[in-house]
C-alpha cells in the first residue's frame, strides 16, 4: 500500500502561509531533503488554491501525477493533471492501495484536515521555520479528537530550520 506523506513548511507558530495566502517566508537556501523526498513519490495531491498558485510558474511537478481537489476547474492544459471533485477521503483512500510511489500530501488546509480527521496521513515531514508569521492559514485546524503520532526522525540545519518527521 502506498504512503501518503504530507510534507510542507511550517512556521514556528503553526502558520502554512502568511495571512495573505503568502509563502515569501519559507527558507530556500537549502535542498533540506528535498531531492531525495522527490525521489520516493510519483504523485501529489493538493487543492485547487495551491494548484492556482503552482501553476503561475508553469505546469506542476510534469514528472508527477497531480490530483488536484477543486470545485471550480474542470480541465487542464496539462496532461499530468487530474481534477477530482466530491469525497476526498474516499479518493485518497482508493489511491493508497493502486500501484505507486508515495503520494506526496502537498497543501492546501482544505484537503489537510478531512484527511487528517480520517487517519489517511501516514507520515508528516513538518519543515519548522525559525520565524513567527502572527497570523495566516494554520496548518491544523478544530480536530474531532486526538491525534497521536510517533517521531521517527529530527534533523537540524544552520539556518535554524528544523525539519520532524513524525508517524501515525
Amino acid at each position: 500500500m502506498r504512503k501518503v506523506v504530507l510534507n510542507l513548511a511550517v512556521s514556528l507558530d503553526g502558520y502554512i502561509a502568511g495571512p495573505n495566502g503568502e509563502y515569501d517566508w519559507c527558507l530556500t537556501d537549502d535542498d533540506y531533503g528535498m531531492k531525495d523526498f522527490l525521489k520516493s513519490i510519483d504523485a501529489t495531491l493538493m487543492g485547487g488554491k495551491s494548484y492556482r498558485l503552482i501553476v503561475k510558474y508553469g505546469a506542476p511537478y510534469p514528472e508527477f501525477t497531480n490530483y488536484i481537489f477543486t470545485r471550480t476547474e474542470k480541465h487542464s492544459p496539462y496532461e499530468n493533471v487530474v481534477f477530482v471533485s466530491g469525497d476526498i477521503p474516499g479518493f485518497v483512500a482508493k489511491l493508497k492501495y493502486t500501484k505507486g510511489k508515495n503520494i506526496w500530501l502537498f497543501g492546501g488546509s482544505e484537503i489537510i484536515h478531512p484527511l487528517i480527521q480520517e487517519n489517511l496521513i501516514d507520515e508528516m515531514m513538518l519543515a519548522i521555520h525559525p520565524l513567527l508569521l502572527g497570523g495566516g492559514t494554520p496548518l491544523f485546524k478544530n480536530l474531532d479528537d486526538r491525534k497521536t503520532l510517533h517521531l521517527s526522525d529530527s534533523i537540524t540545519y544552520p539556518s535554524g530550520l528544523v525539519q520532524l518527521i513524525y508517524k501515525r
